[in-house]
């Protein structure tokens, strides 16, 4: 059950990630690519670590999805998706 939620986590993190990334992008401000980035760090490493405390077997494989997730992208992406390195958006 925890290897099927921790897919569910990487899954779902992945579809927010589209979701916010293509709305910080349209906007196309220094301020809304911050709060994106901001909320998905918030969402993967925040949400996650705390889940993953919780060590009930649902929300520990949900946490780890949502911090692999959130890892995933930002190493797949060199940063861009996650807004870590926003030198790429210029």
């Amino acid at each position: 059950m925890t290897v099927a939620l921790a897919f569910a986590g990487v899954f779902g993190y992945l579809v927010v990630n589209v979701i916010v990334g293509l709305l910080a992008v349209s906007l196309s401000s220094s301020v809304a690519i911050g709060a994106g980035a901001g909320f998905l760090l918030l969402l993967g490493i925040g949400t996650g670590l705390t889940l993953a405390i919780l060590r009930k077997p649902w929300s520990f494989g949900l946490g780890l999805g949502l911090m692999i997730g959130w890892a995933l992208a930002t190493i797949v992406s060199a940063g861009y998706c996650t807004g870590l390195n926003p030198a790429l958006y210029a």
